[in-house]
């Protein structure tokens, strides 16, 4: 990402009332400086440039879907060299602490200059909420056979599981670079026990996709009572389910980069983008 030297984008909302965007790569690299060490906006080295051009930029690009269409174009770009696994995408969700300079957003939607309405990602509970843990918030994932994020779902730390597994299929677009309609739907799916309802089930026999989900106990002993009416037993392959290790280790690798271990961002949509900014991962591979 090399300087722009054209005239500032107004029409889409991504720079001020003049002049012209700075090195975007300067920009760029001073985001995921602090994404990786989780140091505060205001203290980043002076080789990036200013902390509030940093911190604008990413606010800005995480307000306008910016880092959305980055990953979509990284995935786009992978996809065509082959390098995407659809064999199994693997659900899960990791909690994490939201610390204490992430409370006090107003509960009106925060205004972007140069951006008209609300944020893309913009959640009017702002996904915070109370857990065992205390103040905490949840990230739910997809993640594909070769250990990288697919897509995000941001929540409050109480919300289940089993409930966001429709919102974060949905979420799956991996853009075809020749045109056409993207490709939405993977070849196989695997979650935990968090994740088996009759509604999700229900889902993903409707689109066509294979599932290996284990049944809970409670629900497979009131299966059994109703008898014939309670339906048949889901079936279930032990060997597909040992590729679930492959979510948790795409959370580990996601975790260790410490405003996404713990969350400093006020807003939910800031948040959101500091967890796609995670691109990384996919550039690296």
């Amino acid at each position: 990402m090399g300087r722009v030297t054209g005239p500032c984008p107004r029409r889409s909302g991504l720079c001020g009332a003049g002049g012209r965007w700075k090195s975007h790569r300067k920009v760029i690299n001073g985001i995921l400086f602090r994404q990786r060490t989780g140091i505060p906006w205001r203290d980043p080295p002076t080789r990036f440039g200013r902390w509030k051009t940093v911190y604008d930029r990413h606010r800005r690009w995480s307000a306008d879907g910016t880092w959305e269409r980055i990953l979509r174009g990284v995935q786009a770009d992978t996809d065509t060299e082959g390098r995407i696994d659809r064999s199994m995408v693997s659900v899960d969700s990791t909690s994490c602490r939201v610390r204490q300079h992430a409370a006090g957003a107003r509960p009106r939607a925060p205004r972007i200059p140069g951006r008209r309405g609300r944020p893309v990602q913009h959640r009017g509970d702002e996904a915070l909420g109370r857990s065992r843990g205390g103040l905490t918030c949840k990230i739910h994932l997809a993640s594909e056979g070769g250990r990288r994020p697919l897509a995000f779902v941001i929540t409050p730390g109480q919300w289940g599981d089993a409930p966001q597994l429709i919102p974060v299929l949905e979420r799956i677009r991996d853009p075809r670079p020749s045109g056409g309609h993207p490709r939405m739907r993977p070849d196989h799916v695997s979650g935990g026990k968090g994740y088996s309802s009759r509604r999700n089930r229900s889902y993903l026999r409707r689109r066509r996709i294979k599932h290996t989900i284990p049944e809970r106990k409670g629900q497979r002993a009131n299966r059994r009572r109703r008898g014939s009416t309670g339906g048949r037993p889901t079936g279930f392959e032990s060997t597909m389910c040992r590729g679930r290790n492959e979510v948790e280790r795409t959370i580990i690798a996601l975790k260790g980069f410490r405003t996404v271990a713990s969350r400093f961002d006020k807003g939910a949509y800031v948040f959101h983008g500091t967890v796609i900014a995670a691109v990384r991962l996919w550039i690296r591979s």
